[in-house]
């Protein structure tokens, strides 16, 4: 019963957390549109005036929404782990005498935490979304700029997507560093990404290449 509650109270969270990155899509969406401020962008053009081609008014509020989303987003991913653990630990400890299933062989036992689906198709794991959410269910970087026709953008990356998976690059230290250079290092070789957007983990190849634009990529990676 205690393992059915933290499973309800896990995906309940979940299900807060795609709303959470709902809107947050659409804000990035509109920020950096064309012609848009972007995230980051200046809101005084060249002599120092506010600009007169976007509303300045929204878009501040537009960006202090976005920085209370990322908040609201990281602490209910905090929570969700916390949860995920404990599951986890109750999934692998030991099956007393009494417990087992004289009709399942110990290779039945074993808890299925899931494979990954074909290019392109959210990760799944049995019937189980929880048991993928095991294994990897922390983002460490957003996709928060990105370039039409770029080689992220023609490979299917998109704005607002979540990186869990960069290559060999997952959570960790210095991870600007070890983006950049896991793109330099595999420049013209694909590149397997593991991301979440909409709440569902998605798995991707991305090819960095030279292109008419900037980067390898054409995109921005912000840490989370």
């Amino acid at each position: 019963m205690v393992g059915a509650n933290l499973k309800a109270e896990a995906m309940n969270l979940m299900e807060k957390r795609s709303g959470i990155e709902a809107e947050m899509n659409v804000i990035i969406e509109r920020l950096c549109q064309p012609g848009g401020p972007g995230l980051f962008g200046n809101l005084l053009d060249s002599e120092g005036f506010p600009r007169a081609d976007i509303d300045i008014p929204a878009v501040r509020a537009d960006r202090q929404r976005l920085s209370e989303l990322r908040n609201d987003h990281k602490d209910i991913t905090e929570k969700i782990d916390q949860k995920i653990e404990v599951l986890h630990s109750a999934r692998l400890a030991p099956i007393s005498e009494s417990d087992k299933d004289p009709g399942l062989n110990a290779q039945e036992r074993v808890v299925n935490l899931g494979t990954s689906s074909s290019f392109g198709n959210p990760v799944g794991g049995g019937n189980n979304s929880m048991d993928v959410d095991v294994v990897v269910s922390r983002p460490f970087a957003t996709v928060d700029e990105i370039t039409d026709r770029s080689p992220a953008a023609d490979d299917g990356l998109q704005l607002g997507d979540q990186i869990v998976k960069f290559g060999n690059v997952e959570v960790g230290e210095n991870l600007l560093q070890r983006l950049a250079a896991e793109a330099q290092t595999n420049q013209g070789h694909a590149i397997s990404l593991v991301v979440m957007r909409q709440g569902a983990l998605i798995n991707l190849t991305v090819t960095p290449r030279y292109w008419s634009g900037r980067g390898l990529l054409g995109c921005h990676f912000r840490i989370l």
